[in-house]
């Protein structure tokens, strides 16, 4: 029964393109504002507040929305920095698969590469990761973000 009251409360599009381009669309405006924009209060309103963020290089980087921000908040002072180094990342689009979690959200796997420039220099493509973000939509039909785990992480291949 209260599994029933819970499915009743969200109604998450079914899997397919619709809900496809929903988690995308909110995935790449995640992922521009982290590393396009120094925003913290935006940046807030892509998490729960009970985020949690495992990462296989650095552990657990989160557990909470507010200590995401908070990391997020001294990456954007260091980037203000001359000389410091930025960061693109750019999905693998042919690797995104989108499911539906009925009452909840969305679950969103994928590969993505990351391109790295220090200063005004040039853009070279850094590495490659793979991903597995969990997606809860809102009472508000927002789609924020609660659970990431980001691994697999390596060098990119060189040409």
């Amino acid at each position: 029964m209260f599994a029933l009251a819970l499915a009743a409360a969200v109604q998450v599009p079914q899997t397919g393109p619709a809900l496809t381009r929903a988690i995308a669309a909110r995935d790449a405006a995640l992922f521009e504002t982290f590393f396009g924009e120094c925003d913290p209060a935006k940046m807030a309103g892509f998490l729960t507040p009970d985020l949690e963020f495992y990462h296989d290089k650095s552990g657990v980087t989160a557990r909470s929305a507010k200590d995401f921000v908070d990391l997020y908040r001294k990456q954007c002072a260091a980037r203000q920095a001359p000389g410091a180094w930025h960061s693109r990342r750019e999905l693998v689009a042919a690797s995104l698969n989108v499911e539906a979690i009925p009452g909840y959200g969305a679950v969103e796997e994928g590969d993505h590469l990351f391109y790295e420039r220090q200063g005004d220099g040039a853009e070279h493509l850094a590495g490659k990761a793979h991903f597995v973000q969990l997606w809860q939509l809102g009472e508000d039909n927002v789609w924020r973000l609660a659970r990431v785990l980001s691994f697999s992480h390596a060098p990119a291949a060189k040409p």
